[in-house]
């Protein structure tokens, strides 16, 4: 329901003015943004934003096309072997950073293989546990793990997405076993904490944060390295867990060899959007903050994720099944 609800009011949005020559501007009349997740992923929102918002702007159509599977790599593998013509895009999260440890097979790294276009939105994630749980707080959660290896389970939207790897670290630098249950996307993951079938998840703050204020759910800790401005009360993981961070975010990327001038008129028109208040106070609505700020962030962030997950990987012995 706070997917629908946010992604209809993004259609709300007053519009920008369409650019004189956007007619003669981008090069397709059609524009797929790819988002290698299931549909009514966290993602989609921004995503939705972004796409109607350059739809008005561009004279093209940015439609969101929905292909799963393999953690995000056959969506990001699809997505580099079209054509760097403006048509097709990705859009994606912090587990990008993943793929080329965990699915080799794909042949496939983004660094190498996709041009960074702009993060999109830095997004929080929560140690969610549902109300009824007997777990308050991380100190809990940590006693418990260390009393009882590998009774408490940990949801995920599938191997090698952003909440498995959230997880996996906590596991890692808290010195505690748990058992990880990978769904086939992120909603049935949080269903079946509510469901009482699994102990917590590592959320998106897109995906929970209405259903902590609704009062189903509690966030006991965020993954950024400190507070989050939007909730306060809630203390960061990292309090508790010395060094702990799992940012998420969301970013878009497109096939190798984007023609310099289509990547220009994108991060000029994602710059405008990003300043839009309205966009601001949609963001806020689930405690992310907007970026749009270009392919340099992008890439940096890449360069530090990559390596930091690889080690993750290797140490933790994560594959796929």
């Amino acid at each position: 329901m706070q997917r629908r609800t946010l992604a209809l009011a993004a259609l709300a949005l007053p519009a920008l003015p369409r650019a004189p020559w956007a007619e003669e501007a981008w090069p397709v009349r059609t524009v797929r943004l790819v988002v290698p997740q299931a549909p009514g992923s966290p993602i989609e929102i921004p995503t939705r934003i972004v796409a109607d918002r350059l739809s008005r702007r561009l004279g093209a159509n940015f439609i969101v096309e929905s292909r799963p599977g393999a953690g995000g790599g056959i969506g990001s593998q699809h997505v580099a072997q079209q054509p760097p013509d403006g048509a097709t895009f990705l859009a994606t999260s912090a587990g990008i950073s993943i793929i080329p440890t965990l699915q080799p097979a794909l042949g496939f790294d983004p660094q190498r293989d996709l041009d960074p276009v702009s993060l999109m939105c830095d997004v929080p994630s929560g140690l969610l546990v549902r109300s009824q749980s007997p777990f308050t707080s991380l100190p809990q959660i940590i006693a418990h793990a260390r009393a009882h290896p590998a009774e408490l389970t940990y949801a995920s939207g599938g191997v090698g997405s952003a909440n498995h790897l959230a997880g996996a670290l906590f596991c890692a630098l808290a010195g505690v076993e748990m058992t990880h249950v990978p769904y086939r996307g992120i909603s049935p993951a949080v269903t079946a904490v509510y469901a009482g079938d699994i102990s917590l998840i590592f959320g998106s703050t897109i995906e929970v944060l209405q259903h902590m204020r609704q009062g189903r759910a509690r966030i006991l800790g965020v993954t950024m390295p400190e507070r989050v401005t939007a909730l306060p009360d809630i203390p960061a993981i990292a309090e508790t867990v010395p060094g702990y961070a799992a940012p998420n975010w969301f970013c878009l990327m497109a096939p190798k060899g984007l023609p310099a001038p289509l990547l220009t008129l994108l991060t000029t028109e994602l710059a405008a959007l990003r300043d839009a208040p309205e966009l601001q106070a949609r963001m806020a609505e689930g405690a992310a903050t907007a970026r749009m700020d270009g392919p340099a962030p992008l890439a940096a962030r890449l360069a530090e994720e990559v390596p930091k997950w690889r080690g993750l990987v290797a140490q933790a012995g994560i594959r796929v099944e």
